[in-house]
């Protein structure tokens, strides 16, 4: 059951890969000037990078006891 499952994600993964070469490469008009692939390049790294940081805090946050609840929530709680 277990290759089953990924078996069909790894199908979706190759359709939607293939979908999006597709797309990219079907698509008439002027071709992307140097300045908008560097956009698009500094836009993905600043999504990830932000996207990476908030993860880090998230786990910092967890792993130093910044979400667990105090005792006057415990109170409140019930």
């Amino acid at each position: 059951m277990k290759w089953f499952l990924v078996a069909a994600l790894g199908a979706l993964l190759v359709i939607s890969i293939w979908f999006a070469v597709y797309a990219w490469t079907a698509l008439d008009g002027e071709p992307l000037p140097a300045s908008g692939y560097a956009a698009l390049i500094c836009g993905v790294l600043f999504s990830l990078l932000i996207g990476c940081g908030l993860m880090a805090l998230a786990f910092y946050s967890h792993r130093h006891g910044y979400d667990d609840l105090n005792e006057g929530d415990r109170r409140n709680d019930r």
